[in-house]
């Protein structure tokens, strides 16, 4: 019997998935007959398929498949929900990688606090050869929570996270599709669920790496997501049902607040060339991002698939497991 689905949505990252996979077939304390690992192939061309053909002999949990054509992972993740029936759903990414002890972790968490939603620490890491802004970027790519496990009042996103799915019933559609192309597809769902009493938990333990590639390694790229993820409590605001006109005015008015005074303290590290400049500029963009909250910016789903589009391949089902590819 399966009682845990661990997804992993997957977008052109044949490395990182293997990482990732390679990472999970080495956990210890758990029964990997009682696990059911699905990857989501988000790509239109289903590049990750051969992959997990060659895989799937060489680990030890099944394996499985699935494509979903149309590129955002709102619909990466929605799509993995609807074809498992396990009770307890992880969701790793595929840049990240987890140490040993990550899922016992999770499951001990989950159980000591009987929590609906668990979510782990991400440990940033970027190549040697970057020295500048290096403790930013590694802070970056990084989630920080409490120091001890226990319960907590708000939530964190998605990715290493454990979701016990008897806690998403009445929720539909799961992930937010009009944040397919600029992330944050988890918000609404979160806000809902702690809006419900949804018990809600922090495995300091049950940490993942997350490995940053070069290209993102710029303030052009990550000033441009900080100010997106500045967006998330207003745009959580605006997703509730009714929308929640006092939370929106309110994170509005906290962002230009976080504007004004983060974007002075910003010029003042850059006059003075101080270290920290990435710091505060990030603080600004994020502020910003709570005024601008309905200003998007597409990062995922058709705008990243039009940037890498690769030779186009035959069609193939929608759906299979290896063994039958």
């Amino acid at each position: 019997m399966t009682d845990i689905t661990i997804i992993t949505p997957t977008f052109r990252r044949p490395e990182g998935l293997k990482a990732c996979l390679a990472s999970v077939a080495a956990q210890t304390g758990v029964d990997f007959s009682r696990i059911d690992y699905l990857v989501c192939d988000n790509s239109p061309e289903g590049s990750a398929r051969d992959i997990i053909t060659d895989l799937t002999p060489t680990l030890p949990f099944r394996l499985r498949y699935h494509h979903e054509p149309r590129p955002g992972v709102a619909h990466a993740r929605n799509t993995s929900l609807a074809v498992t029936d396990a009770p307890l759903i992880v969701f790793i990414d595929d840049d990240e990688a987890a140490p040993p002890h990550w899922l016992a972790n999770l499951l001990k968490i989950q159980s000591e606090f009987q929590a609906d939603v668990v979510f782990g620490p991400v440990k940033g890491r970027v190549p040697n050869s970057v020295r500048r802004h290096r403790a930013y970027f590694e802070a970056f790519f990084s989630r920080f929570g409490p120091a001890t496990s226990g319960l907590i009042p708000d939530y964190f996103g998605c990715g290493n996270s454990l979701i016990r799915r008897e806690a998403l019933s009445g929720i539909e559609p799961v992930f937010s599709l009009d944040r397919n192309e600029i992330g944050g597809e988890d918000d609404r769902l979160f806000f809902e669920m702690r809006a419900r009493g949804a018990r809600m938990a922090w495995a300091a333990e049950a940490f993942v790496y997350e490995d940053a590639p070069v290209s993102r390694l710029t303030l052009s790229y990550t000033l441009l997501r900080a100010y997106a993820y500045g967006q998330g409590p207003s745009t959580a605001a605006w997703c509730a049902e009714p929308r929640n006109w006092g939370g929106i005015f309110k994170w509005m008015i906290i962002g230009m607040a976080q504007t004004g005074l983060y974007g002075l303290r910003a010029l003042w590290a850059i006059l003075t060339r101080a270290n920290d400049q990435a710091h505060w500029l990030d603080k600004t963009a994020r502020g910003l991002g709570k005024v601008m909250w309905f200003h998007k910016i597409k990062f995922y789903g058709a705008a990243a698939a039009k940037k890498t589009a690769p030779a186009p391949v035959p069609s193939q089902p929608i759906s299979q497991t290896p063994e039958a590819a």
